[in-house]
């Protein structure tokens, strides 16, 4: 039997399957989607089995095939689809087959291949002699090299001549990072009259042990945790050794799940009653569901709308029919809210992948799925890879939001790949959202995807009142606060209401920039071309990029002056002015500084939900997702932050965002209001979403797309090279660019090579060539061959170039 096996070499030319014997002992364990550990070349490697056959690709090689050394896993991590799909991956987004396969796997499952030392027959006592280096490979038999090089310093440098002269070998091991969480049960091993007995024959002063054996009696041939016993009854754990000696209970190790929700009870509500235009949207999709057949749906709804309730009832469709589905969420809107929803109405059916969870969670949380302990999985771009083997719906909630695209090899986008997904299996795909990407929408007005619309909020509640507010007018009116009279007057009616706020600003940090008024120096990162961002907390100037920090000035380093200031807002700013002005206001600041801690984001919200704040602070991460009954004022505090970056997709976002983040104000009883602070309020971004009109901005969007030649009416590849050297890169850039340029198709053009808009990122300075094409049927394969080309011709440099297939930043 032979293993086709990808090997975990994530380069070019080692980009295929190799063949390798199966051993009669290992033929049981192997099968497509294993975890192998194989012989390649000197070293030791992981390598996933994408096909088992009888007969080699190359017939002469049979002879020389080498053996699989090691099964890794009892029941392989990756099914026969998702083999399938990273190969597609591969091919459509240009990286590695195996890189694909490990995007799709947990981090601890991801082995590395280590050095070891190992002793040989010749090492015994006497060759040993003063080296403590070798007494310590004698008596363990072998030694990770990293740690004989870390401990032995200064005997490393001999090793080669212990291997040379046969005192040591070397060898190559693969381990992976797996632990699994052992908890102690006690399991009674008397029953019926032995139980009764035992009871009776104890003393007294033996109260503890007495009361063990009498929940044993109350719960026959039930087993109790020690931590439960010892929480329940109030006992140490020595009347359970005392019992573990007389031979009438057993303390044995037993493996758990670490469950991040185990200490949480999820109430299960009752299911509303839907409105017209939620059972109309429902139809289509439950019929698709009970058809068991592919069908792509975009569910249009404004905010507040019900469209979770229709995402909660086609799950339940789809498990009714005996399959399972996967929603996916965008990681910030990932909240313990939609958590408990999910598990409110699908009680332990449900697995929750997401960052903020440990590896060995995340790990757990998995297994479940592999195991098929859970029919429903809950998480973030890359839940949807779950290893379901029957998936019937995939939903993908908030579908314009730019984290389902991966920014890092591979570079995928979770929509296309859970589109690929639905075919193969015969499963709907369900995108919905407030403000469709004009690509999905698009699509849909052409008939590829079926278009839903769901126009209302939910008990014809009205959308919130929106006041636009020109902040050139308030600078005219000797404002110069970063609230507007109108924000000001709002907060302090809420606050005098005892209602509650959310303010809004896509920047952390207290000043975007610090700058000398004397000379007008900029304090800018070493390693970046982007200036420094202020944080006040730790009075420190710090890159988001590279992370590069340093102490706050206190002159300019350029001239001396002392007259060195910080320029823009901040969250961390805004906090301190409100505390400023509404002295006693408690304030509830969520950014990547704040939510960094594990479990961070849920206590903010909780906080923030059982009253214990006022307004509610923070970047993206609170613009959606997210339902506060008693939420009546939004600010955006700047809406021009993403409106002017070298984006195409700069307005879209910008809309996204003020509908998005408005949408949070009178979802329920109480009215809301949302004000907009911006200095081009006649911008058609701003002025649409102040009206709620998606149809109105779309069609003026993609008036200005087809005009300058953007997605939809145009598909975008952007290749992007790096090195510490400008020539270099330069020279690479120009290599490839030269090479695609003459096979393309007439109507594809090809922009560059230009800077990147940020030229320096890390030291390493950027360069990029844009391809905008409409037909180019065989761009892979050129893509392919351009990669090559670039391969050969890089050998010595050592610049790095990267393929984004339909790039959602361009920076």
């Amino acid at each position: 039997m032979i293993a086709r096996i990808v090997v975990d070499v994530p380069v070019n030319r080692t980009n295929r399957p190799f063949d390798y014997r199966i051993p009669p002992w290992l033929r049981p364990l192997v099968r497509v989607g294993s975890r192998v550990v194989v012989p390649f070349g000197p070293r030791k490697l992981q390598g996933y089995v994408v096909d088992v056959t009888d007969q080699p690709e190359e017939a002469a090689a049979a002879g020389r095939l080498r053996d699989v050394e090691q099964v890794m896993d009892d029941t392989p991590p990756l099914t026969a689809e998702l083999i399938r799909l990273g190969e597609w991956m591969s091919r459509q987004y240009l990286c590695p087959w195996v890189t694909a396969m490990q995007a799709m796997i947990p981090a601890v499952l991801k082995g590395r291949s280590e050095k070891w030392l190992a002793a040989t027959d010749l090492l015994d006592e006497t060759a040993c002699g003063q080296s403590a280096l070798l007494w310590e490979v004698y008596r363990k038999r072998q030694l990770p090299l990293a740690e004989a090089e870390k401990r032995f310093p200064d005997e490393a440098m001999l090793v080669p001549g212990w291997i040379a002269s046969g005192l040591l070998a070397t060898e190559y091991q693969v381990r992976d990072r797996i632990t699994r969480k052992q908890q102690s049960f006690v399991r009674c091993l008397l029953e019926g009259a032995e139980l009764a007995s035992a009871i009776r024959s104890l003393p007294a002063r033996a109260e503890q042990m007495r009361r063990v054996l009498e929940l044993f009696a109350a719960h026959e041939g039930q087993s109790f945790s020690v931590q439960t016993l010892r929480d329940e009854l109030g006992i140490t754990r020595s009347p359970l050794k005392s019992l573990e000696q007389r031979g009438w209970v057993a303390i044995e190790q037993v493996e758990v799940y670490r469950d991040p929700y185990a200490h949480k009870r999820f109430a299960g509500g009752e299911k509303p009653s839907f409105t017209p235009q939620q059972e109309a949207a429902l139809k289509p999709i439950c019929d698709q569901i009970e058809a068991g057949a592919y069908g792509a749906f975009l569910l249009h709804g404004v905010t507040g709308s019900g469209k979770t309730e229709v995402y909660l009832e086609a799950i339940e469709r789809t498990l009714a029919a005996g399959r399972e589905a996967i929603f996916l969420v965008p990681e910030i809107s990932l909240t313990p809210q939609m958590v408990e929803r999910f598990k409110a109405r699908f009680g332990a059916d449900v697995a929750v992948l997401h960052s903020a969870l440990s590896q060995g969670e995340r790990y757990d949380e998995w297994r479940k799925i592999i195991r098929r302990q859970v029919k429903v999985v809950v998480g973030a771009r890359s839940a949807v890879f779950a290893p379901f083997q029957n998936v019937g719906l995939i939903v993908i909630d908030e579908e314009h939001e730019s984290s389902y695209k991966q920014e890092e090899t591979p570079r995928y986008h979770a929509r296309e790949v859970a589109l690929w997904r639905a075919r193969e299996n015969g499963a709907v795909v369900l995108m919905g959202s407030a403000t469709p990407s004009l690509e999905t929408y698009a699509l849909a007005a052409r008939g590829r995807y079926t278009l839903l619309e769901m126009p209302e909020r939910v008990g014809s509640r009205p959308l919130p009142r929106v006041h636009v507010v020109d902040m050139r007018e308030e600078l005219r009116a000797e404002n110069r606060s970063m609230f507007s009279r109108l924000l000001y007057e709002m907060i302090g009616d809420r606050l005098a209401k005892q209602e509650q706020m959310v303010l809004f600003l896509n920047r952390r940090g207290f000043s975007t920039f610090v700058m000398c008024r004397s000379c007008g120096y900029t304090l800018r990162c070493v390693h970046c071309d982007i200036s420094l961002t202020y944080h006040k907390t730790n009075h420190t100037a710090r890159c988001h990029y590279c992370g590069y920090t340093i102490v706050q000035p206190a002159h300019c380093p350029e001239c001396q002056s002392e007259h060195i200031r910080f320029f823009g807002t901040g969250t961390q700013k805004v906090e301190a002015e409100l505390a400023r002005l509404f002295p006693g206001i408690r304030v509830i600041r969520m950014d990547v500084d704040t939510t960094s801690r594990k479990g961070a984001h849920e206590e903010l919200l909780h906080k923030f939900r059982t009253g214990q704040g006022d307004v509610l602070l923070g970047t993206q991460m609170i613009a959606k997702g997210l339902d506060f009954p008693r939420v009546t004022l939004v600010g955006v505090i700047a809406a021009d932050t993403s409106l002017h970056l070298p984006d195409f997709r700069a307005a879209e976002k910008t809309f996204q965002l003020l509908t998005q983040v408005g949408g949070r104000a009178g979802r329920h009883e109480l009215e809301g209001d949302v004000v907009i602070q911006t200095y081009t309020p006649e911008h058609y971004s701003i002025v649409h979403a102040t009206r709620h009109d998606y149809p109105s901005f779309y069609r003026e969007e993609m008036m200005q797309r087809r005009r300058t030649g953007y997605p939809p009416y145009y598909r975008l590849v952007l290749l992007t090279f790096s090195h510490e050297e400008v020539p270099v890169v330069i020279r690479a850039a120009h290599t490839v660019a030269d090479f695609l340029r003459p096979r393309l198709a007439e109507t594809t053009i090809l922009l560059g090579p230009v800077a990147s808009p940020i030229p320096r990122i890390k030291d390493r300075f950027r360069f990029q060539i844009m391809l905008k094409y409409r037909d180019e049927p065989r761009l892979s394969d050129l893509l392919a061959q351009a990669v090559d080309v670039f391969e050969e011709g890089n050998k010595q440099q050592k610049v790095l170039m990267t393929i984004d297939v339909d790039p959602h930043v361009l920076l």
